[in-house]
């Protein structure tokens, strides 16, 4: 097509224009995107879409008066390449979408495409030429702009992917060298390095001898599952603590044998409490009410 073959001439009178007529560019932007706007818009929002555009316009200058209309990416442009990237960032962490992102760079081919009819007026040929290396840089700057966003939006995703999966893997300490860790959800080899990791962080910390592994919350376990069990529970006995696999109803436990998965080494209990009575057996911990009296009648 005509676009991949076209090649900016050097003698564009473009960034001379827009260096020259940055102010009045920047004040018809500014007063085309508060009409836009309209009510729509809070205060301080539309502040900082004024502040956008400013940033964005001496970006621009400073671009075309060191850099080159054929290479956006080249280090003349870094100061453009920031902006972009913190506009995308912030706008992405707002919820705000891709296109509205980029339509916001567009929007300035308006106040921009005025003022090359006024300043070219009597040279229909240097217009038409002018006008497309203004769509040709625009449209770059925005597609620029959609790339970044796009990686922006993939970053925040994983953060948020790891932040629930540090949120959904808590170490919790029931007692004096106890800690208990309650499962919710699958088990995958991803969050399982996360449920270890936290796991032998807290034995450290809290230099436990007995940890407590509920899978309650655990809708199923396969042979991975329990591969990743085993493993977990490998790595505390390395780190010196011992553990109590606790949640283990009939269906799942009917599951393990049918599986035919060895856990003969490792103490499984029903509920988290009878874990817990165990454990605070082992440590010789204080036993609740209910279960003293109990052994008393006994």
């Amino acid at each position: 097509m005509k676009q991949e073959n076209f090649t900016p001439s050097s003698r564009s009178r473009l960034p001379e224009i827009l260096i020259r007529e940055q102010s009045s560019l920047l004040a018809d932007w500014i007063e085309s995107l508060s009409a836009s706007a309209g009510g729509r818009t809070g205060s301080r929002s539309r502040q900082q879409l004024h502040e956008d555009a400013r940033t964005f316009v001496t970006a621009l200058a400073r671009g075309v008066q060191d850099g080159s209309l054929q290479d956006l990416k080249s280090s003349e442009w870094s100061r453009m390449h920031e902006f972009l990237t913190e506009l995308s960032r912030s706008r992405a962490e707002e919820g705000t979408s891709p296109t509205e992102t980029a339509t916001f760079l567009f929007s300035f081919k308006r106040p921009l495409f005025g003022l090359l009819k006024k300043e070219l007026a009597g040279e229909p040929e240097a217009l038409a030429e002018e006008l497309w290396h203004a769509t040709a840089l625009i449209d770059g700057l925005g597609l620029q702009t959609t790339e970044i966003f796009q990686r922006s939006r993939e970053e925040i995703i994983r953060r948020q992917q790891q932040e629930l999966m540090d949120l959904s893997t808590p170490v919790v300490k029931l007692w004096k060298d106890i800690l208990a860790l309650p499962l919710i959800g699958t088990l995958d080899s991803s969050r399982t390095q996360v449920v270890m990791q936290n796991l032998l962080e807290a034995i450290v910390a809290h230099s436990a001898t007995i940890a407590i592994i509920d899978i309650t919350g655990v809708p199923t376990v396969d042979t991975l599952v329990a591969q990743h069990l085993l493993k977990t529970v490998a790595a505390a006995r390395l780190m010196g603590a011992d553990c109590i696999i606790s949640g283990i109803r009939p269906q799942i436990a009917q599951t393990i044998i049918h599986l035919g998965v060895d856990l003969a080494d490792v103490t499984t209990k029903a509920t988290l409490a009878d874990a817990f009575q165990l454990a605070l057996r082992r440590t010789g911990g204080p036993l609740p009410a209910s279960t003293a009296s109990s052994k008393q009648l006994a």
